[in-house]
């Protein structure tokens, strides 16, 4: 599921394509990627951005589940202090029933002030709101019924998938810890962490779960440099919408952090414009290979061209 993916975050700036042409166009480039044997489609979360950057992904997920068969449906990363965990819990138990359990959840700290504040919390408390929303989603989606606090805790439908498909997101050493604690999978923004994972697992004596690693993001193209000449605008504006989120790299593991340049984005390789022969040769190095056809509110059209080869000319030759 997790080494071809397909991205939607919906940024839709006023100088690229209106929201409606491209929520138009996510839905159907899904029902796409799902017919071609894409292996996953990522719906990440963010609030109040001016860009409109999705704020509900569990309801893009959903949406995207009741159009495809064979997709599988990550999100992430979901930010959990923002939200009840209990209600999450119920989220996630439905989103598998319709999904038939093809669906995984990422569930991480987050790292906006302004978000936070948004929502009534402070970022100083994540990490005791992190720990214990996940204790709340694992007892409930378990089918225990328990006290948290003063509140009685009961989810019903409980998910098709036993254990529930949940990973614990992040980039640092509390990540590790917490998914091996709790026998969770893990999304990993560094391959750093991993062995300190499998070594957690192993004295909580819980077996590791998937670990997704961090993944390529290509966009393919049969000429690279105009094709960097037309997406570069939406790639350095979504990335510098990232870096406005977090001022300090402590608090933030994104790999978006710091790029707020033209020079910066191109130099990071945080996006890589490839034809197709060295897209088939990243995935052949067994890659995980992502693609963001709409990034920054990237035209419709272009996003298309480079699906369109990533499917019919990437995917047969790497199967």
């Amino acid at each position: 599921m997790f080494q071809t993916g397909i991205v939607f975050d919906m940024r839709a700036p006023a100088f690229g394509a209106p929201a409606d042409a491209l929520y138009q166009a996510a839905f159907e480039m899904i029902e796409f990627a799902d017919g071609k044997g894409i292996g996953h489609a990522n719906f990440p979360e963010h609030h109040g951005s001016e860009d409109g950057y999705v704020p509900t992904p569990m309801l893009m997920a959903a949406a995207a589940a009741a159009r495809t068969r064979r997709l599988g449906l990550l999100v992430g990363a979901l930010v959990l202090p923002l939200h009840d965990p209990v209600e999450v819990a119920e989220q996630i138990a439905v989103l598998d029933r319709i999904s038939g359990g093809r669906a995984a959840v990422v569930l991480a700290a987050g790292y906006s002030q302004r978000e936070f504040a948004a929502f009534g919390k402070s970022l100083r408390d994540r990490a005791k709101l992190m720990d214990n929303g996940l204790d709340v989603i694992v007892r409930a989606l378990s089918g225990e019924r328990f006290m948290d606090g003063e509140r009685e805790v009961f989810v019903r439908p409980l998910p098709v998938s036993r254990p529930p498909r949940i990973l614990v997101g992040g980039g640092v050493s509390a990540t590790a810890r917490r998914a091996a604690r709790l026998g969770l999978g893990m999304w990993t923004l560094d391959e750093a962490i991993v062995p300190l994972y499998e070594a957690e697992c192993a004295r909580h004596g819980t077996t590791p779960g998937p670990v997704v690693r961090p993944s390529i993001m290509v966009h393919v193209a049969e000429d690279p440099e105009r094709a960097w000449e037309e997406i570069l605008p939406h790639v350095v504006h979504t990335a510098q919408q990232y870096a406005a989120m977090s001022s300090a790299p402590s608090v933030s593991s994104s790999p978006w952090h710091g790029l707020d340049s033209v020079e910066a984005v191109r130099a990071s390789g945080i996006m890589r414009v490839v034809t197709v022969e060295e897209c088939i040769a990243l995935g052949a190095g067994l890659a995980p290979l992502k693609l963001h056809p709409l990034i920054g509110g990237l035209d419709p059209e272009i996003g298309w061209k480079s699906l369109d080869l990533f499917a019919t000319k990437v995917l047969p030759a790497l199967a």
